[in-house]
């Protein structure tokens, strides 16, 4: 079976996030969505309110399942068996941070591949952060995340 870490903050997911998952569920038998422990991001969502978010957007996806983890991702794959880490690349400046990161990963675990896939073009400008941004100052985030993340957005941003 051919299964594949797509690692990340994923706080919040977006619809550019899913898209990669997609095209990801496509190539592998088995991918796990891994919501990364990363407090040096400061992130607004704990993992387990991540998770709880990303749950309702793997319905369709039968063959993805979405954990935690922390420490160094190779180790994560190698525990979860996988053969392959999926990165997004949104634009060229996502490249070089990437490129850097595949390699470090490489030198660390010299049989997990890291495949790099490219959203929809619809996508490829949206973020977590910006999508934070523009849910803080009251704007309609509805077309960059699932109904439930925008939910979620609102409640978090209210008591501010």
């Amino acid at each position: 079976m051919r299964h594949c870490i797509y690692p990340g903050t994923f706080d919040p997911i977006t619809h550019g996030h899913l898209d990669v998952l997609s095209r990801a569920a496509k190539l592998f038998d088995q991918v796990t969505l891994a919501v990364a422990h990363n407090p040096g991001k400061a992130p607004l969502f704990t993992p387990e309110e991540r998770v709880a978010m990303i749950q309702p957007s793997l319905a369709k996806l039968p063959n993805v399942k979405v954990t935690t983890f922390s420490g160094l991702l190779v180790n994560f794959a190698v525990e979860q068996n996988a053969v392959a880490i999926i990165r997004g690349l949104r634009a060229l400046s996502d490249f070089e941070f990437e490129f850097n990161m595949a390699l470090m990963n490489r030198h660390l675990k010299n049989d997990i591949e890291t495949i790099f896939v490219m959203p929809a073009e619809a996508y490829s400008y949206t973020s977590s952060h910006l999508v934070k941004q523009v849910a803080k100052y009251g704007g309609d985030v509805s077309k960059f995340v699932p109904a439930n993340v925008a939910q979620s957005l609102a409640r978090a941003y209210a008591t501010d």
